[in-house]
C-alpha cells in the first residue's frame, strides 16, 4: 500500500491544492463558491487513484467544505453563504460521480481488451468479435456436434535430436504459427497446443453450416503450406518436415476444466479421442491427412461434394482404444482439379493473394 501511495505523482499536487482552497475559502470573504474549486482536486486525484481513492477524495473535499463553512459562518444562515455552500457540495458530488463513471468505463474497456486478447489465442478473429459482442458466458458445460482436428509433426524426436535448443524452438514456433494461421483463416479454434502440434475444432461455441467444410479446407491449407515450406527448407539444405492431420466429426462435450487457479475451455468425449487416434494412424497408412467416414458424410450433408470426392476410401480399420472398426479416408493427391475450392490455394494462401 505504501509503495502504491509513493508512486502516485498527482497525490501531492491534489493535496496541496485542497489545502490552498480550504485556506482561501476559510480566511477570505470572497462572495462566490470557492469550495467548488475542489472539483479540480477530484479531477487531479483521478489521474492516479483507483475508485476507492476517488471516493475518499470526494468525501474529504466535502468535509473540508463543511468545516470551512462552520468556521466562517457557524450554524446560522448568513445571506447567500448557504447557497454558495450548497453549490459547492453539489459540484463536488457531481464531479466525483462523473469521474467514477469514467473510471468504470475505462476499466470495462480494458477488461474487454484483455478478454479479446485471451480469446484471440484460441479463436479466429471473426469468432472473437462475435463472442465479445454477444457477451454470453461459455463456462457451463454443453453438448453439441463438432469437427475435431489433430495436427502433429511426424518424427519430431528424430528431428530435434542433436540440434541446439534455439533451433528446435524456432522450428516449433514456425510450425505452430503455420498450423494456427490455417485454423484461424478457416474459422476454426485452437483447443490446445501439444508440443509439436495442436488440437483444433470447428463449430463450438458458435456453429455454422460449413464447419466440416472449413475443417477440410484447413487440412488442405496445412498440407499445401507444409509442402511450400519444405521446398524452401530443401533449398536451404534443411530436412523436410512431415505432418499428420486427423479429423473426425461427432458429438462433443464443451466446458471449463482445471482448477480454480486455472481453467481452460476445452472439448472432451469420444469424438476427440477418435480424432487423436486417426491422426496417429496417419503414420501406419503413410498419409498426411486421414478423416473418418462420419466426417465425409458431414461434408456431403453441407453440400461440399467436391471436397468429399477429394478423399479416397482406405477401408475399415481398428484403431487403438476404439471398440468399433472405423472407416478411414485419405486425401487424394491427384488429380487436383477434383478439388475445386482448393485450386485457389497456393502454398497455403488463396491464389488471389499470391504475387
Amino acid at each position: 500500500m505504501l509503495r502504491y501511495l509513493i508512486g502516485l505523482r498527482s497525490l501531492p499536487v491534489a493535496a496541496a491544492l485542497a489545502i490552498g482552497i480550504f485556506l482561501v475559502d476559510t480566511l477570505t470573504s470572497l462572495h462566490f463558491a470557492v469550495a467548488s474549486l475542489y472539483v479540480t482536486v477530484v479531477l487531479i486525484a483521478a489521474y492516479d487513484l483507483r475508485r476507492r481513492g476517488i471516493v475518499i477524495t470526494g468525501v474529504t473535499c466535502g468535509l473540508l467544505t463543511v468545516l470551512s463553512y462552520v468556521l466562517m459562518h457557524g450554524f446560522e444562515a448568513d445571506g447567500a453563504a448557504p447557497l454558495r455552500f450548497a453549490v459547492s457540495l453539489i459540484s463536488i458530488l457531481i464531479a466525483t460521480i462523473l469521474v467514477l463513471r469514467n473510471v468504470s468505463a475505462n476499466l470495462r474497456v480494458k477488461a474487454v481488451e484483455r478478454e479479446r486478447a485471451n480469446l484471440a489465442r484460441f479463436f479466429s478473429p471473426k469468432i472473437v468479435d462475435q463472442l465479445v459482442d454477444i457477451q454470453t458466458p461459455f463456462s457451463f458445460a454443453r453438448r453439441q456436434p463438432a469437427t475435431v482436428m489433430f495436427a502433429d509433426m511426424v518424427g519430431f524426436t528424430a528431428y530435434s535430436s542433436g540440434k541446439p535448443p534455439d533451433v528446435v524452438i524456432s522450428m516449433l514456433r514456425d510450425l505452430l504459427r503455420l498450423l494456427s494461421e490455417a485454423v484461424f483463416s478457416n474459422h476454426g479454434s485452437v483447443d490446445k497446443y501439444l508440443g509439436d502440434g495442436l488440437m483444433a475444432f470447428f463449430g463450438p461455441p458458435l456453429m455454422s453450416r460449413r464447419d466440416a467444410t472449413n475443417a477440410a479446407l484447413c487440412a488442405v491449407e496445412i498440407v499445401n503450406a507444409i509442402e511450400c515450406r519444405n521446398r524452401q527448407r530443401i533449398h536451404c539444405n534443411e530436412s523436410a518436415v512431415r505432418i499428420a492431420v486427423g479429423i473426425h466429426y461427432g458429438e462433443v462435450v464443451q466446458g471449463d476444466v482445471g482448477s480454480e487457479k486455472r481453467l481452460e475451455l476445452t472439448l472432451v468425449g469420444d469424438t476427440v479421442n477418435i480424432a487423436s487416434r486417426v491422426e496417429t494412424y496417419c503414420r501406419i497408412l503413410d498419409a498426411p491427412v486421414l478423416v473418418t467416414g462420419e466426417f465425409v458424410e458431414a461434408l456431403r450433408a453441407e453440400g461440399s461434394l467436391d471436397l468429399a470426392k477429394a478423399f479416397v476410401d482406405e477401408g475399415v480399420h481398428v484403431l487403438r482404444g476404439c471398440k468399433e472398426p472405423i472407416r478411414l479416408f485419405s486425401m487424394r493427391r491427384e488429380p487436383r482439379p477434383a478439388l475445386q475450392p482448393v485450386d485457389r490455394l497456393v502454398c497455403g494462401r488463396p491464389a488471389d493473394q499470391v504475387g
